[in-house]
């Protein structure tokens, strides 16, 4: 059973997601929130699996809640649900810890298995929104420093797992990369959970970010694995 706090500052929005949800055995929304402010609240609460968060909320918005959501160390993850409109709000939620993004006219199957993987400690984001939402966070993301060779967490990485890890910063599905190197993609789920666990992401999508603030990735580099 996956627990759910639905946050969203409109109440039909609300009521929706909780009959979808309620109506299948695998999850139970345990809450709602109209705003960040409660969203953290109810959440440091109520300890959800996964916490549905809206952006665009009055008051405390949904990237400041999930801030301080992730911030506080508990168990909740959060999905964000977001629109093509509010790409300049990408690199703030990658950065504030939301563990993935689905866009709000996602199809019910969509959302249920963004749920399900976000609460298995996945990060959720469909390969071809990831890739326009990494072009849209390097544009807005500081330029990498450039510094890739003086960070120990680098430097701990065999030289398959450095490239896993630009790969990942692409957008590369496991399957992709599982291709480009001629390998299983249980291979390639090993590979990731290792370099997870080296750089100190919590999940893909903190991966991502590193990769890109250490100029390990760029906007439109798909080609090839050289940084």
């Amino acid at each position: 059973m996956t627990t759910v706090l639905v946050v969203d500052d409109q109440e039909l929005q609300r009521y929706g997601f909780r009959v979808l949800l309620d109506s299948l055995p695998e999850t139970e929304v345990v809450g709602e929130a109209a705003n960040g402010t409660e969203a953290v609240r109810r959440t440091a609460e109520l300890r959800p699996d996964v916490v549905l968060m809206d952006v665009r909320m009055p008051g405390m918005d949904g990237i400041e809640a999930t801030r301080r959501i992730t911030a506080s160390g508990g168990r909740s993850r959060v999905l964000v649900l977001t629109t093509f409109d509010l790409d300049e709000y990408v690199h703030a939620a990658l950065r504030a810890g939301a563990s993935g993004f689905l866009l709000k006219d996602a199809r019910p199957e969509e959302l249920l298995a963004g749920i399900r993987a976000v609460a298995c400690g996945d990060a959720v984001i469909a390969p071809a929104l990831t890739r326009r939402l990494l072009d849209e966070y390097a544009r807005y993301a500081p330029t990498g420093r450039g510094d890739a060779g003086e960070d120990p967490r680098l430097a701990s990485l065999t030289e398959r797992e450095r490239e896993i890890l630009v790969a990942i910063g692409k957008g590369w599905t496991n399957g992709e990369i599982a291709a480009r190197f001629v390998v299983a993609e249980s291979t390639v789920k090993t590979h990731v959970g290792r370099v997870l666990a080296k750089i100190g992401a919590r999940d893909r999508v903190q991966a991502v970010i590193f990769a890109y603030d250490r100029g390990l990735a760029r906007p439109g580099a798909d080609a090839g694995l050289d940084p």
